[in-house]
């Protein structure tokens, strides 16, 4: 199993870290009026200590030096009136911005989800789930903690410095220009440290995302793994991830080490140098005793916004990373989209034209053929329609052109006269349904996934398509249709999967019904079951069929040879044997095939008795 890739995008940042955030103000708009709630609540919070020191001042220097006892006890409750008052406006901050904080995450994440919905397939073939999952639940808990936390304190702690050294310099302006001339240092290696911090913090929550990718995927693939010995190989790769993502870690720790070792030391260093300073002043009778108590007691109170700006950078940094790597998703051009103006078909019949239809990848080099290279074929309605050709040849893909998981890069498709194109996607879905040979469920109960496509449809609708599915064996689950078939339905046999995909396609009711080899993990007995019940659904929808068994081609009344993406011969099954020598070679293959499916279960069989 190898390793997940991370997906493409910009490996670094390339605007300001303002310009990513700011993005993020929509989806925080309705919360931001709770939010300024907040910071004017901390500012007033940081204002208040602020005060205290003035106090202490005139009481050093009041008081305390005259000895005028009588003095003391209004300065003690006005002390811790202002206490009391900084303690009820942190609350305040807090009960402000908690719940907004939530709010924004859901919004965020909500629009994430609502925008993988809507993109085309060929979105998700490129991008590793764990990518989109680390995105959709770690990045936007960090989004949500920044807004709520990092982007109120930042804004409010350094206002409070701002404000503070305007205090000191009141003070003593020598003492306030000396602590502000060695504050500098701290914002130059600020600056130095977004740079450094912005790249490995990227780097990082990429990396988390390829970790997250590789463990879904051995979960998903615990049973080839454990068939196949090779879970150590499993572990082993996901331990060199693993240590991967820690050495990104450490990087990370060191460089928020380093802006720590400067947000330490520098105020250690300024306060020693001011309280020289403040000494000599006083010493000279520049400056009071109370006044250098007061400005020691302010640089105190400021100690703790200027230490904060550290982990406050580096949550920003991280968050601005977040921001970049949730907008990529975003800012992903849907090619598949409603048209403008879009059209409807009043009475579906079913007719399914295919004109001169080409596809190819976009990132298909430009010598390799189109993968559909002029498929020109007419369904007409009620007509059921095979499909067979040599692995390869394009089946699949020219499944999902018919419901726009692609689009096609020429030809056109149309139903009922209709171009696909021109209706919206809702509306073409209604009117086609498709089954796959790759069945997949939902963590959901086997009504749910079965009404899938028809939530509106009745208990009668439903026991017709489990019918027709000969899904029978639903009634004999635990809590019959109402049980949860767990995760993807893993804990059902493929063919009970595949039969109630079948199923759900079924009760859909399309006029147009799309088979990619629905039945290729049922035994004979039970495909011959289904295929019997097909036939009165099939009586009276237009079906496309993509056929891996010679059992499959029986139930259509014409088949479509394909061959490197064209269609080379269209006709019944005995006309088709009599003039096509392909088309021999392929349901000969499809024979041999079929054999050794039986020869295998067979093989089972025996073995289990």
């Amino acid at each position: 199993m190898s390793s997940a890739s991370t997906v493409a995008g910009p490996p670094a940042q390339t605007g300001s870290t303002f310009a990513a955030i700011v993005r993020l103000y929509p989806f925080a708009k309705p919360a931001m009026p709770r939010i300024y709630l907040g910071m004017v609540s901390a500012l007033l919070a940081g204002v208040v200590a602020l005060l205290i020191p003035q106090v202490l001042r005139s009481l050093v220097d009041g008081p305390l030096q005259s000895g005028d006892s009588a003095q003391i006890w209004p300065a003690f409750w006005l002390v811790l009136g202002l206490g009391a008052l900084e303690a009820i406006m942190i609350a305040l901050r807090r009960w402000f911005v908690l719940t907004p904080g939530t709010h924004i995450e859901a919004r965020l994440r909500n629009a994430l989800y609502d925008t993988l919905q809507h993109l085309p397939v060929s979105f998700h073939d490129r991008w590793p789930s764990g990518q989109l999952l680390s995105r959709a639940v770690s990045d936007l808990n960090l989004i949500r903690r920044w807004i709520s936390f990092g982007l109120v304190l930042l804004v409010v702690n350094v206002i409070t410095i701002v404000i503070g050294f305007i205090f000191l310099v009141n003070i003593s302006w020598m003492l306030g220009v000396l602590f502000t001339v060695c504050s500098i240092p701290l914002w130059i290696y600020g600056y130095l440290f977004e740079k450094k911090y912005s790249v490995v913090a990227r780097r990082s929550q990429d990396q988390s995302g390829d970790l997250a990718t590789t463990v879904e995927e051995s979960v998903h693939g615990i049973r080839v793994l454990k068939a196949f010995g090779r879970g150590t190989h499993a572990l082993n790769n996901f331990a060199n991830q693993a240590d991967e993502l820690r050495g990104t870690e450490i990087e990370k720790a060191k460089a928020i080490a380093g802006i720590w070792l400067w947000l330490l030391l520098v105020p250690d260093v300024t306060f020693a140098l001011c309280l020289l300073g403040g000494v000599w002043l006083a010493v000279q009778g520049q400056l009071t005793v109370g006044e250098l108590v007061a400005f020691f007691a302010t640089a105190t109170v400021l100690r703790f916004p200027v230490e904060s700006i550290g982990f406050l950078l580096s949550m920003t940094f991280d968050t601005r990373t977040a921001a970049d790597r949730f907008f990529e998703v975003m800012d992903s051009p849907n090619t598949i989209t409603d048209p403008q103006h879009p059209q409807t078909i009043a009475h579906p019949e079913g007719r399914l034209v295919f004109t001169n239809v080409h596809f190819r990848y976009a990132d298909s080099p430009a010598h390799v053929p189109d993968l559909i290279n002029g498929v020109d074929l007419t369904l007409e309605p009620g007509e059921t329609m095979a499909v067979v050709g040599l692995t390869g040849s394009g089946k699949s893909t020219l499944t999902a052109l018919t419901t726009r998981l692609y689009d096609v890069t020429g030809g056109s498709i149309t139903v009922d006269g209709v171009d696909i194109r021109d209706l919206s996607l809702e509306n073409l879905r209604s009117h086609l349904a498709m089954a796959f040979e790759d069945a997949t469920l939902f963590s959901a109960s086997v009504r749910d996934n079965v009404m899938l496509g028809r939530p509106d449809g009745t208990d009668a609708e439903l026991e017709e398509a489990l019918n027709i599915a000969q899904a029978g064996f639903v009634h004999e689950l635990p809590a019959g249709l109402d049980t949860v078939v767990g995760e993807e339905g893993l804990s059902l046999s493929g063919g009970q999967r595949q039969r109630l995909a079948l199923a759900r396609a079924v009760a859909a009711r399309p006029s147009v019904l799309v088979l990619d080899d629905p039945l290729s993990a049922l035994d004979v007995d039970t495909e011959a079951l289904v295929e019997a019940a097909l036939r009165t659904v099939l009586a009276s929808t237009t079906a496309l069929i993509v056929a891996h068994r010679p059992s499959t081609v029986m139930l259509a009344d014409r088949v479509a040879l394909l061959e490197a993406g064209r269609v080379t011969a269209v006709g019944k099954h005995s006309d088709l044997l009599a003039s096509s020598a392909h088309y021999r070679f392929v349901i000969s293959s499809l024979e041999d095939e079929q054999a050794r499916e039986e020869r295998s279960r067979a093989d089972e069989t025996d073995d289990h008795s």
